[in-house]
Formats: structure tokens, C-alpha cells, sequence
């Protein structure tokens, strides 16, 4: 007996030991983590990507994939990205993706600082030339830099990228300095012909069977990688992360100011207790740090302020809907060229910058209605309204005293002199400025 039970206990302790050799061998497998930098690059992108690189590094990751879908943003919140990936001790993969995405502008410059660069088909790269900004009221023309200025600024990006694509030979550095004078851009076919990219790969799995057995320079270390089969591990956005992402998206920002302002505009024609203006002001703030987040156009941003001024003025001036329509085309222009800036060429859907203004103005124009139908409207408020009111004694009429008329408390005087009681019921006969004159009801008496 006592034999079979060591031999059962000599099974259960082999058999323990291969279950924890096996979950071993998983936890020590490769482990390859991915983020999606999707976007315009902001102080979000820039503390999610540093953020998730610090936790592949204490993960030991095999790598870090960075899959990249930017229309660009400023550049230095670029720069602050390229220096985090080059410190970086994981080797970090740019993929542009998904099919249809693009890595325009900055987001070229962020592709050839990868130690390893993919693209997913039908996706484009390129484009990250300075834009000249609108000027004028309207934006009617752009600016026309001192030809040593606009030489210099050309010189220092086509140097910062010629260090990034250094690697990946000549035609590459001649393509990446044209992205800076001609604004060239490639198709991910192109891109790999050219050598601006390694891979072209449908999906994460692809991208990780052709990454297998690549060798990349991570921080001065030549690592080989292997990463098929490798347990592909998401760093997810933090909740703060996902709020500030999304309040920086340019849609979602414009939109903010709009509902902002007009909530501010709806408190001064029908007060609601600061309920209605300061939501609104509350919304303007966020808008506005949304829009901060991002290189703007101030241009744009005083015309859409404009068009709100606009507005409000056709309430007040009754030009029968031409200041609402100058606001509107102010809103249309403004939204426009809000994004169009040196460092960020960045177009708002069509949708939003016609449907917004348009939708305000509807709303505009449904309030100088309902304003224009109180004019016409027999007054029922007022002095003429109030004229017949019934109500009651607070204190007594002496001839003068206080009565609740209209669920509101008013000085009142006897119209004929008489003193009337508390409680009394009353019928106010006339309105002498802020005071009311009344005369006691004949069922009362």
C-alpha cells in the first residue's frame, strides 16, 4: 500500500513539473506587443508611444509594432517620438495601417525612424513638405517666406530625414529629401521598391512571418528576430488617454466650440439659472484645449469666432438672414483653413464644415422667428399682461405695501387710498414703474 502511494505521489510531482515546464515555455516565448498610433500626432500620441515602449522594455519583448495611421502634426511633438524610438532598447516596427491608412507628413519622418518599416496595400507615405499658410482675411493667398528662411527650414528637414533614411541607401535618402522639396509621395509597392520600407504585409501575422529572422540595429545592438508564432500582446490606451485622443481629434474639437458657443448664446435670450452658459463655457474649454493640442491657423479659428458674432448680431439687427449668411460662409472659410498650417495640412470632412454653420444657422433662424412672432403676438406679458392680474396681500396696503402677483413679490399701492389687509385678494389695475396699483376684489370685500 504505502508503495502505490508513492508511486501515485512520484506521478502527480512528474506531472506537475511538465505542466509548469509548459507554462514556462509559454511565458519565456516571444512576445511581440502593438499599440495604434491613429491620428493626428499630439501630446496623447507622444505619451502613449513612450509609455508603451518603457513597458516592452520591461516586458522584453521581442518587439514593439506601432501600427501608424497620421495625417501628420507638429513637429516637435515628431521629433519627441523619433528620439524615444531611436533610445529604444526593443526594436520598434512601424507598420502603416490598415489598407487605406496613410503615414503623411510627420508621420514620414516616425516610418523611417523604425528600426524595421512596413506597409500594409493600398496604403501611401510622403508628403512632408512645410505648407505655405493662407493670409489675408479670407485666406486668399499664402505666404511667401524670405527665400533664406524657406531654404533654411528646407535644409533642416531634408538633413533630419536624410539621417533617418541613411540606412536604407541612396535611392531612399533622394526620395525622402523630395518629400521635403516636392512634396513626393509612394504607394506601399513604391515605397518597398524605392527601399523607404522592408515589408509590405496584409496583417500582423504576415508582418511577423516575414519580421522572423530579420536583423535590426536597436540603440547600437544587432538583433535577430523571431517572431513567428510570437504572442502578440496589445498596450491599450489608458482612459485618460482615450478621453484627451479623443477630444483632440479636429472634428470632435470643432464641434466642442460650436455646441460651446452656442449654448453661451442661448443663455443670453433665455436664462436658465447660468445652466445653459456655463455648460457652454465648459465646452469651449475643452474645444479649445482640443484645438491647442494641434498646429492651428488662427485665421480660421477668429473667422468661426466671427461667424458666431455674426449670429448673435442677426438677433439683435433683424437684416433678415444676411448676417446669418455672412456667418455661415465666415464658419465655412474659417473651418477650411483652421488646419492648414506649415506643419499640418489637415482637411475636416466636407460634411462637417458645411453641416455644422448650416446647423447653426437653422437654429439662429428658428429663434429671429420665434422673436419675430412675439412682435407680432398680442402682448400678453409686461405692463400690458400684468394689467388685470390677480393676487394677494403680503403686507399690508397703508395705502402702499408688497403683493405676490405672478408667483413674484411687487411693491404695491391702493388705487384709491384705502388700506387693504393681509391676505386680501387683489386685481391690479395699473403698473407705475416698478410699482403695481391695485384694487381690492369685490368678492373679497
Amino acid at each position: 500500500m504505502k508503495k502505490q502511494l508513492v508511486r501515485l505521489s512520484g506521478v502527480i510531482f512528474i506531472v506537475f513539473g511538465l505542466l509548469l515546464a509548459v507554462a514556462h515555455a509559454q511565458e519565456s516565448g516571444p512576445v511581440v506587443m502593438v499599440i495604434d498610433a491613429d491620428g493626428a500626432i499630439s501630446p496623447v500620441m507622444v505619451s502613449y508611444i513612450q509609455r508603451s515602449i518603457g513597458q516592452a522594455e520591461a516586458r522584453h519583448a521581442e518587439a514593439l509594432v506601432i501600427r501608424l495611421n497620421t495625417p501628420g502634426g507638429q513637429l516637435d511633438f515628431t521629433k519627441q517620438i523619433i528620439q524615444a524610438i531611436i533610445a529604444s532598447d526593443v526594436p520598434v516596427i512601424v507598420y502603416v495601417w490598415p489598407s487605406g491608412g496613410f503615414a503623411a507628413s510627420a508621420g514620414t519622418f516616425i516610418t523611417l525612424a523604425g528600426d524595421a518599416a512596413a506597409m500594409a496595400p493600398n496604403t501611401s507615405i510622403g508628403a512632408a513638405s512645410p505648407v505655405a499658410m493662407p493670409v489675408g482675411l479670407f485666406g486668399g493667398g499664402t505666404t511667401q517666406l524670405d527665400p533664406t528662411e524657406q531654404a533654411k527650414v528646407e535644409n533642416i528637414l531634408k538633413a533630419d530625414i536624410k539621417g533617418l533614411a541613411n540606412r536604407r541607401g541612396d535611392k531612399a535618402i533622394q526620395w525622402a529629401q523630395q518629400t521635403i522639396s516636392e512634396a513626393k509621395a509612394a504607394t506601399a509597392e513604391e515605397a518597398l521598391q524605392l527601399g523607404v520600407i522592408d515589408f509590405i504585409a496584409r496583417d500582423m501575422n504576415d508582418l511577423l512571418n516575414q519580421l522572423n529572422g530579420f536583423t535590426v540595429n536597436a540603440n547600437g545592438k544587432e538583433i535577430t528576430l523571431a517572431t513567428r508564432g510570437a504572442q502578440v500582446v496589445p498596450i491599450e490606451p489608458t482612459w485618460l488617454e482615450r478621453v484627451l485622443g479623443f477630444i483632440s481629434d479636429p472634428n470632435i474639437a470643432l464641434l466642442l466650440i460650436s455646441v460651446g458657443g452656442l449654448a453661451i448664446t442661448f443663455e443670453f435670450f433665455h436664462p436658465t439659472g447660468y445652466l445653459s452658459g456655463v455648460t457652454g463655457a465648459i465646452l469651449l474649454l475643452i474645444g479649445f484645449y482640443g484645438i491647442g493640442q494641434l498646429p492651428v491657423n488662427y485665421a480660421g479659428l477668429l473667422l468661426i469666432l466671427l461667424a458666431f458674432g455674426l449670429f448673435i448680431a442677426e438677433l439683435f439687427t433683424h437684416t433678415f438672414g444676411a448676417l446669418t449668411a455672412a456667418g455661415v460662409v465666415s464658419f465655412i472659410i474659417g473651418a477650411m483653413i483652421l488646419f492648414n498650417t506649415a506643419e499640418f495640412a489637415y482637411q475636416l470632412p466636407l460634411p462637417s464644415i458645411i453641416g455644422i454653420p448650416l446647423s447653426l444657422a437653422a437654429i439662429f433662424g428658428f429663434g429671429i422667428r420665434k422673436i419675430w412672432q412675439t412682435f407680432k403676438r398680442q402682448p400678453t406679458t409686461g405692463q400690458e399682461g400684468i394689467i388685470g392680474a390677480v393676487g394677494a396681500v403680503r403686507v399690508a396696503l397703508e395705502p402702499e405695501g408688497m403683493v405676490f402677483v405672478w408667483g413674484e413679490r411687487w411693491r404695491a399701492v391702493s388705487d384709491d387710498n384705502q388700506p387693504i389687509p393681509i391676505g386680501t385678494q387683489v386685481k391690479v389695475t395699473a403698473l407705475d414703474g416698478m410699482r403695481l396699483k391695485v384694487k381690492r376684489l369685490e368678492s373679497a370685500g
